[in-house]
């Protein structure tokens, strides 16, 4: 995950503060979602534990609670942060928003354009990831999901300023930038995208799509197949299996992280007017040395 900006790195290594979110862990790495504020007490099954004996300690020290029970108490990553979004769509899992981050290859100071805008968290990733000098435009139709995503994008990455959300039907009006670095599409039919994707993204940029079902990533890869200026066509799935590990057994997990979406991947690259014919390639290694010998 990219390194969050100076004032996010300076408030995590900072002590619980009012207004904080914390994360107490208990011995069965159970998880409660804490905002702390003075004067406050949270309760659950494992007893009470009050918010000023949290205010103003660093996280990763363990708490006890009125009954006795141990609890860890830690901020939320990004990832938990993640988890924890309200959903008005279907949320991009942390898995494959760590793999959208380093197909598209973002880097500080990349101009992004993202086509469709969900939760916010692919937004929220893109910022830490391209950071303070870089820039973000997403496109998003549903007017009515734009504002809880803009709450939950101030905070998942409060200090980010240079994300820019246009409301517009990019499968007919495209989009407006010209040149950009890296885009992200997150649509049902971003096969309809394809040419006004072409049109944005400069040569040598990247293009990304996160798809849920085979048959569209078949859509997409068709027509980006079709169209000679996309090269490296790649589709991935990624899938999660976490492992139990103890002194005396080793074995995965009873629940996993499956199928969540395929990533399809694509490199914008010039289009010759007259394309030269190209040799034919042989099929494997060993035909291309038995040609070889041949000769």
């Amino acid at each position: 995950m990219p390194y969050p900006h100076a004032s996010e790195a300076a408030r995590n290594r900072s002590p619980f503060a009012d207004g904080d979110i914390v994360i107490l862990y208990d011995r069965r790495r159970r998880r409660y979602r804490v905002p702390l504020y003075t004067g406050g007490s949270y309760s659950s099954h494992l007893g009470a534990i009050n918010h000023d004996d949290i205010i103003g300690r660093t996280e990763g020290f363990i708490a006890v609670t009125s009954k006795g029970h141990r609890v860890t108490a830690l901020r939320p990553t990004f990832q938990e942060s993640i988890y924890d979004l309200p959903r008005q769509s279907q949320v991009i899992y942390p898995k494959d928003l760590g793999a959208l981050l380093m197909r598209l290859d973002l880097y500080p100071g990349a101009n992004v354009v993202e086509g469709g805008l969900g939760t916010g968290a692919a937004a929220s990733a893109i910022l830490r990831a391209i950071g303070p000098t870089g820039s973000l435009t997403t496109y998003e139709v549903r007017e009515e999901i734009i504002e809880k995503a803009k709450i939950n994008i101030s905070q998942l990455t409060p200090e980010s300023t240079n994300h820019n959300i246009v409301v517009a039907d990019v499968y007919e009006s495209g989009f407006a930038e010209r040149a950009v670095d890296r885009i992200l599409l997150d649509l049902p039919e971003p096969w309809q995208a394809v040419e006004h994707v072409a049109v944005s993204l400069r040569t040598g940029g990247v293009l990304a799509a996160f798809l849920p079902t085979v048959l569209q990533v078949h859509k997409l890869s068709l027509a980006l197949t079709a169209d000679p200026r996309w090269r490296l066509i790649e589709t991935t799935e990624l899938i999660e299996r976490p492992w139990h590990v103890t002194e005396m057994s080793v074995r995965p997990e009873h629940r996993m992280v499956a199928h969540t979406g395929f990533i399809i991947t694509a490199r914008r690259c010039e289009l010759f007017e007259e394309a030269p014919a190209e040799p034919d390639e042989p099929e494997s290694i060993s035909e291309a040395e038995s040609e070889s010998d041949a000769e």
